[in-house]
């Protein structure tokens, strides 16, 4: 049958045709939508909590945070990308403790550090210090030596709390830093038992299960030593790592409403002095 489009209409048709052709192909070519990798973060800018962050995600309701329990006190976690923080208000808020970040591998020290570690103290909260371990660079014991150098220090003052080995997802390559699970364990033993012969104190081990399953094989040998801080940002702790029954500390939220990172202490305010002068 002969079509009753004039020349005109069927020209533009065409045309019309090869133009929405040539978009679709456009837009579906892989030049149009270039596959990205997201960046890599900036070596030093790690956190606690970052790869929880990253790898285990935020699940639904983790901002409004634990069940409020009278035996368990509020702190929080910082670094430097919070710079000056006000440490009146977190007293204010009932904050009674806190862990600043002092060091990363052996080449980072937190150019907050003085600030946040003497802010907590001097309102009457306790302080600590924590390393983000990067066990793919140098030895634990050089990391631990590292840390003592740089703020990771204890005294017996009934105020300073341990010192903490932040041990979780690689936020600048693999997970695992590229460590099998039994050379993970002889990193972190490295790491706690030099701590432990300068200072006389087991350190604090911070992780979160998944990771510490992963990269480890889920090791259970540090639980009667070294108090376990647990990251988790959901209503509850769930599944402890191998070796712990209970939980020292817990970071809980990275959405609190002075500091992002926000923690519980399980005991009272005798049990955390007790922490600190141990």
């Amino acid at each position: 049958m002969r079509s009753s489009l004039s020349p005109q209409c069927g020209r533009a048709r065409l045309a019309l045709t090869g133009v929405l052709t040539g978009l679709l192909l456009t837009l579906t070519s892989p030049a149009a939508h270039p596959v990205s990798n997201p960046p890599v973060p900036r070596h030093g800018s790690a956190y606690m909590g970052m790869g929880v962050l990253a790898h285990d995600g935020r699940p639904v309701g983790a901002d409004a945070g634990p069940p409020t329990r009278a035996n368990q006190l509020e702190g929080v976690d910082v670094a430097s990308y919070q710079g000056n923080v006000s440490w009146s208000t977190l007293w204010g808020e009932a904050t009674k403790w806190a862990y600043t970040k002092a060091t990363e591998g052996t080449s980072y020290t937190n150019p907050s550090f003085t600030q946040q570690y003497d802010g907590p103290y001097k309102v009457g909260m306790a302080r600590g210090a924590y390393h983000f371990a990067t066990p793919d660079t140098s030895s634990g014991s050089t990391q631990a030596d590292y840390f003592l150098a740089h703020g990771g220090g204890w005294s017996k003052d009934a105020k300073t709390l341990p010192g903490v080995l932040d041990i979780e997802w690689n936020p600048y390559g693999d997970s695992c830093y590229g460590k099998s699970k039994s050379a993970m364990v002889d990193w972190v033993k490295d790491f706690l038992s030099r701590y432990k012969s300068r200072t006389g104190r087991d350190a604090v081990i911070y992780t979160a299960t998944s990771w510490w399953t992963d990269c480890t094989g889920n090791y259970a040998g540090f639980g009667k030593t070294n108090p376990l801080w647990i990251a988790r940002f959901a209503s509850t702790v769930g599944t402890l790592p191998a070796g712990w029954s209970v939980y020292t500390m817990w970071q809980y939220t990275s959405s609190g409403k002075t500091v992002g990172d926000h923690d519980r202490f399980n005991g009272d305010q005798g049990r955390l002095q007790a922490l600190a002068t141990g």
